[in-house]
């Protein structure tokens, strides 16, 4: 799709972003063309609004191609590849950085005349641009943020191509992009109407705040705290607690963790406990939970079939059944916290999931960890409506298969993440911390969209 113009596509980033209002966050637009996205986004989240300024070191005799790009805080990234490609002289290198460090000082006065700028240490930033193209500029600005003292960066962006968006990946905490492409061509090319940005622009922007710089976030003059916490149960904030989930005949073990304002809950979901690996003592379910709720997400660990049940080797793979307590597990959560929830399921719990997410409108995204979706009735998987990843060890090469199978079924937003050189997960150690990064970024870039709106 086109954006009619720098403003419809900063509305239409907002509502991808819809999890972060009522936080603290910060939008920082990238001068010029990223502030009229920017200003859009910190509108609708209610957020505090500054200028970014960062400038691509452009090739002398090709000034198109950039070679890295310098920021504020003396920030400076490098692509090494093109100064070899271009044979790049160490002077000539020398020679276009201390001119565009020099304009970024004088486009940084420019910008923010008297003004300080807006605190971001400790706080979640948001960068945002009118797109991107090679990604060396967006990096530089997620450096220079991260060394202000920013504690989660998220980069946002209309349209870039893909390549770029895989090279910011370890650089900010999440990427969000509504346009990622194989071939972008131009920023521009993207736009109805994409005229220049004009210095007057940018002051005038950053001169009418959204909120009073260090002002707390719209919604949230208080303290969050999640209903269910009196008699101290559960505090936000609090340490993981063990909780007994009522399921119908059955209460089903749980492990909880609620941080501070947590804005959405991922119900970790585990059905085949056979020796004893439940999803609350599981190594790598832990791990997943323990990075969603420093991403400020709620965690419950859920076991769908209690010990005594997992006796029996045929009824974890009741699907239906494990599916409907999966169901009641989420009816009992919402009434506690009155969260969003979004599912992590693996094992045969990842058709549970999917079995209970097609009858359920309100579950805003699915993560199958090494599982089996397959078992989910190929009716089910085409009916199923959010944003589902399923993520495999590249080694567990028969459940590979199987997921693979299950994608095929499906007609919702979902991608096949391939684990290079990983059994299956999320037993397998070394896969652990890549799926639990996968995951944090698939329920953190889905859970505040709407139901239903289609992403990328």
């Amino acid at each position: 799709m086109r954006f009619v113009d720098r403003t419809e596509a900063g509305r239409l980033l907002a509502r991808r972003l819809e999890h972060l209002r009522g936080r603290d966050v910060v939008v920082l637009g990238l001068a010029p063309g990223g502030m009229p996205v920017a200003r859009e986004v910190a509108r609708h989240l209610g957020a505090a609004l500054d200028v970014l300024v960062v400038r691509a070191l452009g090739v002398p005799w090709q000034p198109e191609l950039a070679f890295g790009a310098v920021g504020e805080q003396g920030v400076r990234v490098l692509d090494e590849d093109v100064i070899r490609h271009v044979a790049l002289a160490p002077e000539d290198q020398r020679a276009v950085e201390r001119a565009e460090r020099a304009e970024v000082a004088r486009l940084t006065r420019r910008y923010r005349g008297e003004r300080a700028p807006e605190p971001v240490a400790g706080r979640t930033v948001v960068v945002t641009d009118e797109g991107m193209a090679d990604g060396v500029t967006a990096s530089a600005a997620c450096r220079a943020v991260r060394a202000r003292g920013a504690v989660h960066v998220l980069l946002a962006v209309p349209v870039a191509p893909e390549r770029a968006l895989d090279r910011l990946r370890p650089v900010a905490d999440q990427v969000v992009c509504l346009q990622p492409l194989r071939h972008l061509g131009s920023v521009g090319a993207w736009y109805r109407s994409f005229p220049r940005i004009e210095d007057d622009t940018v002051t005038g922007a950053r001169a009418r705040p959204i909120r009073e710089p260090g002002a707390p976030p719209a919604g949230s003059s208080a303290p969050t705290v999640p209903p269910g916490a009196a008699g101290g149960e559960v505090r936000a904030g609090a340490e993981p607690v063990e909780r007994d989930v009522p399921a119908g005949p059955v209460r089903l073990r749980a492990r909880l963790t609620v941080p501070d304002a947590a804005y959405g809950m991922v119900v970790l979901a585990h059905g085949d406990c056979l020796g004893g690996a439940t999803a609350c003592d599981c190594p790598g379910h832990r791990r997943v939970a323990a990075l969603l709720v420093r991403a400020g997400l709620a965690a419950l660990l859920l076991d769908l079939v209690t010990r005594e049940e997992a006796r029996d080797r045929h009824l974890p793979f009741d699907i239906v059944l494990l599916a409907r307590r999966l169901r009641a597990a989420t009816r009992w959560a919402r009434e506690e916290f009155r969260l969003p929830v979004a599912y992590f399921g693996s094992g045969t719990a990842a058709a549970a999931a999917l079995e209970a997410v097609a009858l359920d409108p309100g579950i805003r995204a699915v993560v199958c960890c090494g599982g089996r979706p397959d078992l989910a009735r190929p009716a089910t998987l085409a009916s199923v409506h959010v944003p589902t990843l399923l993520a495999v060890g590249s080694r567990d090469a028969r459940v590979l298969c199987l997921n693979r199978l299950a994608a095929d079924w499906m007609h919702c937003e979902h991608r096949v993440a391939v684990l290079p050189g990983a059994g299956p997960v999320p037993d397998d150690p070394a896969a652990r911390d890549e799926v639990a990064r996968l995951a944090r970024q698939w329920v953190t870039a889905h859970l505040g969209a709407a139901t239903g709106t289609p992403v990328g």
